[in-house]
């Protein structure tokens, strides 16, 4: 039987921060939906302090920018973004249009069709995440979205450097430097300015996120990708210094991050709550990490594997780090999670920044039911139809006559029965099931 030797915030208390989150997007977005571009001035200037000429980058200004960075800077983001882009290349490969006839005459297909347009946010407010332009501009561009708008939130209330360089190598067609809520609202419902999108992605705090979850419908989203989520599934063979760094490395992310230590060693467990106090005592975002592993961390000590793999995978943690002796059976088994790290060789660092597969990921519990942004994302497969032979119509014809007469839909009957007349000469009722 699981036992929590630590637990975060009850249910109820998060609920209730949801319900606040909420209430403040809901009112965000109708002030976009009905003033538009001044709107969003005034969010601006209120949340980040930010009031630009305008809130487009030109040509210049990007430029501009890209000049302030060091060659090495240039360098390092050029190399992630490359591994990123080789990966969502590889994986577009394996998405294949087909044609096939599937009886004589008769030919199915499906294509796929990128999204025309996509709004990619890129958080910077706190942290300028400049590895998250790669997992949405990037792969976008990949797909070969026509039109890619990027929108990133001032940094120390300019526009980041690297977070802008990173978008415009990704293939940025627009660039904003618009945040949060604000930058959600104007892509997806649209400005006198900005030309609303068909999709949004990129990730997020809780209102991102929340915003996402209200728009959608009105426009498509990626998946609900909010606050970072963290958990390792560990035995012995690892220590408490590696959990505990692994754990608070996701935590700095903000105050409402969770991460969650599953194991079946007592032993770990202890030594990696030890190690947590120790680390937050050297660690320069301890405010940070402090709090959300205050409020949201866990401790979770499992009797067998078999219990820790049932937990894993109904809290469906975003990032799922695996450090046992059996890390491929977890890779077999696990059904619900957003992203696996296996071995205490990797961590979601490399994840996050560089080594090829996207972070953005399913936060609470959508690793049930959707996998993470990537290449796919970004397209629609549609499928189409065509008939061919007169012997075809009229046999296809009739099973579909008979089939929708089955159902009482009259109207479905006869754009069958036409076909079995004109195509075949035969005489059928008007509303009669073909023979």
């Amino acid at each position: 039987m699981a036992k929590y030797l630590k637990s975060g915030k009850s249910i109820t208390e998060k609920e209730n921060e949801d319900q606040k989150t909420k209430e403040i997007v809901e009112n965000v977005l109708k002030q976009i939906e009905n003033g538009g571009d001044k709107a969003v001035r005034m969010l601006s200037e209120k949340f980040d302090d930010y009031s630009p000429t305008s809130f487009k980058l030109s040509d210049e200004q990007i430029d501009a920018l890209l000049c302030t960075l060091t060659e090495r800077e240039l360098s390092d983001i050029k190399f992630a973004q490359e591994q990123v882009r080789k990966f969502a290349e590889i994986q577009r490969a394996s998405m294949t249009d087909v044609e096939v006839e599937t009886l004589p005459g008769v030919i199915l297909g499906h294509k796929n069709i990128p999204v025309q347009s996509v709004g990619c946010y890129v958080p910077a407010g706190k942290f300028p995440m400049v590895a998250s332009a790669h997992m949405s501009v990037a792969t976008a561009s990949v797909a070969k979205v026509p039109r890619i708008v990027a929108c990133t939130p001032p940094f120390n209330g300019q526009p980041n450097a690297a977070v802008v360089a990173a978008m415009h190598l990704g293939g940025a067609h627009e660039i904003y430097v618009i945040g949060g809520i604000q930058a959600i609202g104007a892509m997806a419902i649209g400005t006198e300015s900005i030309e609303p999108v068909h999709m949004l992605v990129g990730p997020g705090n809780a209102f991102v996120a929340e915003a996402k979850r209200q728009l959608f419908g009105r426009v498509g989203i990626d998946l609900f990708a909010g606050p970072t989520e963290t958990m390792i599934i560990a035995d012995n063979t690892v220590d408490g210094e590696l959990c505990a760094t692994d754990l608070l490395g996701q935590a700095e992310h903000g105050y409402n991050s969770p991460a969650v230590l599953v194991t079946n060693s007592k032993k770990l467990a202890e030594e990696t709550l030890t190690e947590i106090e120790r680390i937050l005592r050297i660690l320069p975002t301890a405010d940070t990490a402090g709090v959300s592993w205050r409020d949201y961390g866990e401790v979770i000590l499992c009797d067998s594997y078999d219990e820790m793999l049932s937990v894993a995978d109904e809290i469906a943690s975003e990032h799922v780090q695996v450090m046992t002796n059996r890390d491929n059976w977890f890779l077999d088994n696990m059904t619900s999670y957003g992203a696996l790290f296996l071995g205490a060789r990797t961590n979601v660092s490399n994840g996050d920044k560089v080594i090829g597969t996207n972070h953005t990921l399913p936060t609470k519990k959508a690793g049930r039911y959707t996998g993470g942004l990537w290449v796919g994302k970004f397209l629609k497969t549609h499928s189409y139809q065509r008939i061919l032979t007169d012997e075809a119509a009229v046999m296809i014809g009739e099973y579909g006559s008979r089939l929708c007469i089955l159902e009482g839909f009259i109207g479905h009957a006869e754009q069958c029965n036409l076909r079995v007349r004109r195509y075949g000469g035969k005489n059928i009722g008007y509303g009669e099931a073909a023979e």
